[in-house]
């Protein structure tokens, strides 16, 4: 790949923001680069991370699932509700995974087999699947969790500055990124996004396909639902609230189309340690308001949609005039002679 690809990658813009979020955060803030904030800023985004990976294969095939914080708040609720039963923290675990995985199966269902369109659906599911959260806990709070559970949660892992949930997810990010990259259902995902009609005509399983998607965005929402639960060691039906919108406003920052066919696992990873890096430099610094953490991420995900159409209508534009070539003057164009006209 040459130099002048590589700076026009949209995956290098992004670094080149997140090293302006850096030299930006160690002026506002001496902790910035302390361990004890590098640990803490990570493990903090880490439930925001774990959604953004399957919902990065969703939106590569135009579709979106905005239900992902519910699930993770359902699953919260679930497991104080099921500790209180007094059933064994490691049965409560795949119970969780379990509801999450038949959350994701009920969006799949409704959007491939009913045809109902995924933003409808997930807006529906997404109030359905708090409620539910509600039901199990109420106002309540549950916090009695086993300490060596929840110590797991927050300690790093072997002796280093990262934290064990930030671990497993570079191990899910690894794992998603060869999947979607490296696989032939990978590659199906980005045929689907491009055209699902013509997908469908060359032998891909179309609605399949995202079925399975939806179902490992449930059993992925569960999962940080467990982690964040473990982490505060507080169970809630309000945990995660408005997490959807970091993680999906992650993805599409991170290069992946909105209409579908086109993105990374690279670019994503990216564009979530930017938003982490925001937050972090903003958060310990008292004298800047924590709304711009909202007026800047909602700047650059409108930049991440606006930037590329742009550039997409500057070439399909650029291409249209080479096609018609140079335009000619009068002086180039031959006179018309009559018929008839003597010829001197």
């Amino acid at each position: 790949m040459t130099a002048r690809k590589i700076l026009g990658r949209w995956e290098t813009l992004i670094f080149g923001l997140i090293v302006v979020v850096l030299i930006i955060g160690s002026q506002l803030s001496d902790q910035f680069w302390t361990t004890a904030s590098i640990t803490s800023g990570s493990s903090g985004y880490v439930e925001f991370a774990i959604l953004a990976l399957p919902l990065t294969l969703i939106i590569a095939t135009g579709e979106i699932d905005l239900s992902v914080a519910s699930v993770l708040g359902l699953s919260s609720a679930l497991m104080g509700y099921l500790w209180n039963q007094n059933l064994p923290i490691e049965a409560i675990f795949p119970i969780v995974l379990v509801v999450g995985a038949v959350c994701g199966l009920f969006n799949g269902w409704l959007i491939t087999k009913l045809g109902l369109p995924s933003l409808a659906v997930t807006i529906a599911t997404l109030s359905l699947f708090r409620g539910l959260a509600f039901v199990f806990l109420g106002d309540e709070s549950v916090t009695s969790f086993p300490d060596h559970y929840t110590s797991m949660a927050y300690d790093n892992f072997a002796g280093t500055i990262i934290p064990n949930t930030v671990a497993l997810f570079l191990v899910l990010a690894i794992i998603f990124a060869v999947v979607l990259h490296r696989t032939p259902f990978g590659r199906s995902i980005f045929a689907i996004g491009a055209n699902p009609e013509a997908a469908r005509f060359s032998g891909l399983r179309v609605n399949r396909t995202k079925l399975q998607l939806f179902v490992i965005s449930g059993v992925m929402a569960a999962l940080a639902g467990i982690i964040v639960t473990l982490r505060d060691s507080t169970a809630a039906g309000n945990v995660g609230t408005g997490a959807e919108l970091t993680a999906i406003a992650a993805v599409v920052l991170g290069g992946v189309s909105i209409f579908g066919g086109t993105g990374t696992i690279g670019g994503v990873l990216l564009a979530l340690f930017l938003l982490a890096g925001i937050q972090k430099a903003i958060g310990l610094n008292p004298d800047v308001p924590t709304y711009w953490i909202q007026i800047i991420s909602g700047a650059l995900l409108i930049g991440s949609v606006l930037v590329p159409n742009l550039a997409t209508r500057f070439r399909e534009s650029r291409q249209v005039n080479q096609r018609r070539g140079p335009a000619r003057s009068s002086r180039d164009v031959p006179p018309t002679i009559a018929p008839g006209t003597p010829q001197v």
